[in-house]
């Protein structure tokens, strides 16, 4: 099973002052959000990714990813906290440069954005200790009450599993939908519902935190690719990140972070 640890950053890594050159030797950006600044729209409370401690520090992969390449395009970074369900209209409303949110590369989503990939994700069930209701998979929920985060990818996959389940004579699952995934995930944990949907990354990392509470249902399923998406037009921006982060792979600043936040096995190639 992976292990994700409990990791404690400074306060400065939320907004770093770049006082580093420019990975591309280039200009930044004309037409930022905030001048001086690379803007993220992105729902926090998906660990180890982008969250916060039990210091209200925000944290995780993606926060330091982003750190990393608005510094090396000469920037501070910023973060602008948006549901999830409403992210991909932010980024369209000028209101953030690009998402950098465990944002799956989907075809749907291509016709509106443009994706910079930078790992894989997958999807997995967390259950009650003990698993009591013996869940293998999505075709074991039928009848069940699963919570999931309103507009993830999990819930669209509950969605077409409840017509499988329709076709076969079978008990639809109950879908509970909550604003935030972090909901989702507290009904689970007060016994509300009988299973909580969500990416492998996140469960794993509550099941090493809380092994006690919470287990696995099954395997993983459905590996995507998981990107920063930006707004179809603007290849400026989205040229200065993708440079950014190529120099993060070359000289194994991204194989670094990925190491450090016990995410190797999804390193994008």
């Amino acid at each position: 099973m992976t292990r994700f640890p409990l990791k404690l950053m400074s306060a400065f890594a939320i907004v770093l002052t770049a006082g580093v050159a420019n990975a591309a030797n280039m200009a930044p950006p004309a037409n930022l959000t905030h001048a001086g600044k690379l803007t993220f729209c992105a729902e926090f409370g998906n660990p180890p990714l982008g969250f916060y401690d039990e210091h209200q520090v925000l944290t995780g992969f993606e926060i330091e990813l982003g750190t990393e390449i608005a510094k090396r395009m000469g920037l501070k970074v910023e973060w602008k906290e948006v549901a999830f369900s409403a992210i991909i209209p932010a980024l369209m409303a000028k209101q953030c440069d690009a998402i950098l949110s465990q944002l799956f590369d989907k075809p749907e989503r291509r016709e509106v954005v443009d994706f910079i990939n930078y790992m894989y994700s997958s999807q997995s069930l967390l259950v009650a200790k003990g698993n009591p209701k013996n869940i293998k998979g999505l075709d074991g929920i039928s009848g069940l009450k699963v919570s999931v985060g309103n507009g993830t990818t999990i819930q669209s996959l509950l969605d077409a599993q409840n017509k499988l389940f329709k076709e076969a004579g079978k008990p639809e699952a109950n879908v509970v939908v909550f604003p935030k995934d972090s909901d989702a995930r507290q009904a689970l944990q007060t016994a509300q519902v009988d299973a909580y949907g969500t990416t492998l990354e996140t469960a794993a990392f509550f099941f090493q935190k809380a092994g006690q509470v919470f287990d696995i249902a099954g395997k993983p399923f459905n590996k995507i690719k998981t990107g920063m998406a930006i707004r179809k037009g603007d290849g400026e921006i989205e040229n200065a990140i993708q440079t950014a982060f190529d120099a993060m792979r070359a000289d194994g600043t991204y194989s670094k972070l990925l190491q450090e936040w016990e995410l190797g096995g999804d390193a994008i190639e």
